[in-house]
């Protein structure tokens, strides 16, 4: 990346500075790229690329805007061309009803787009107030994702950036180059979409109570131990589990026993080891045992709480790429 040659300017800072500046703006922006791509990786290539832009074209920026501003303006361009395709990424239960917990049932899509999990430690600071916090992890939720991924993506960065970052009408008007009334009419389509499917602040545990840390550490004791009856206690009647990059998703305790007691049998005798929360819940890198003796990647489960139980469990299988992602080992020896 070649720097800038003319002199320093108050616009025109020295290069140093300015790689200063645009980092400072890193997590907040892929955290916005995330929710518009619903892929870590492609989040990542998406600042990046703004960046790239940004460093490029910055003896045009006038500074009629913040530089906060002028970065959206151009993560929002890039995204819009990475989903200008129409494609999108999706969860299971996005793709049809339930299915029986039959070996059957199993299926790839290949064309299909999955959502993937993101780190918390990526898209959400540090440090910072509380209550930001709170909302930045409720708004990287899965089923929160994974709605936004419904709408056209002109619809989902109005959405964003006007209920999750509190942009004004005016202000997004301007970064989308459009009229307030498109942006309130946007605003009005998107939510109508999103009525059925957006989780509320009550669906989800945004922080960890002890009695939630307890909880988690008695559910890696009994999936350990593959204990029917201690999961029984953990997980609520109507909870849900899915596995990209299979479609089949099952609905209810018992068809998700039916399945772990069943054909999903081979994950008897896992490790589970708790790594960085994913997308607001507490994550766990699964190890199946293999035939050495030791325990190879099977899956990055998310755990959905809900009322001090388990209500949704997703099986991240694409461990060659999640588990680096999520700092776990390749592999746990005997």
């Amino acid at each position: 990346m070649s720097a800038p040659t003319r002199p320093a300017t108050p616009l025109a800072p020295m290069p140093e500075e300015l790689e200063q500046r645009l980092e400072s703006h890193r997590i907040e922006l892929r955290a916005y790229c995330y929710r518009m791509l619903a892929s870590p990786f492609e989040a990542e290539d998406a600042v990046q690329e703004t960046f790239i832009r940004a460093w490029r074209g910055f003896a045009q920026f006038e500074g009629r805007a913040s530089l906060r501003s002028w970065l959206y303006r151009i993560a929002t361009n890039v995204c819009l061309d990475m989903r200008r395709s129409g494609e999108r990424r999706a969860r299971p239960m996005d793709l049809g009803p339930s299915s029986e917990p039959i070996l059957a049932n199993l299926n790839q899509l290949p064309e299909t787009h999955w959502l993937e999990p993101m780190p918390d430690s990526l898209v959400i600071a540090a440090e910072g107030d509380p209550a930001d916090t709170a909302v930045a992890r409720d708004s990287v939720r899965l089923a929160l994702v994974a709605a936004l991924q419904h709408l056209p993506p002109r619809q989902r960065a109005a959405l964003i950036l006007c209920e999750v970052l509190q942009w004004k009408a005016t202000e997004v008007a301007e970064l989308l180059e459009t009229t307030v009334a498109s942006v309130n009419s946007s605003l009005q389509r998107a939510r109508a979409t999103l009525d059925n499917s957006k989780p509320t602040a009550s669906d989800t545990t945004s922080t960890l109570d002890p009695a939630d840390r307890e909880l988690l550490a008695r559910y890696v004791r009994a999936f350990e131990a593959y204990d029917i009856d201690a999961l029984t206690a953990l997980i609520h009647d109507d909870a849900v589990q899915s596995m990209p990059p299979y479609d089949m998703w099952l609905s209810g305790r018992d068809d998700i026993f039916a399945w772990r007691f069943g054909p999903g049998i081979g994950c008897q005798g896992s490790r589970v080891i708790a790594t960085t929360s994913a997308n607001g819940s507490p994550a766990f890198g699964q190890y199946k045992p293999s035939a050495d003796g030791g325990h190879e990647p099977w899956a990055l489960q998310v755990l959905e709480l809900h009322d001090g139980k388990i209500g949704e469990l997703t099986f991240f299988l694409a461990t060659d790429t999640l588990f680096p992602l999520f700092g776990l080992p390749a592999r746990l020896g005997a």
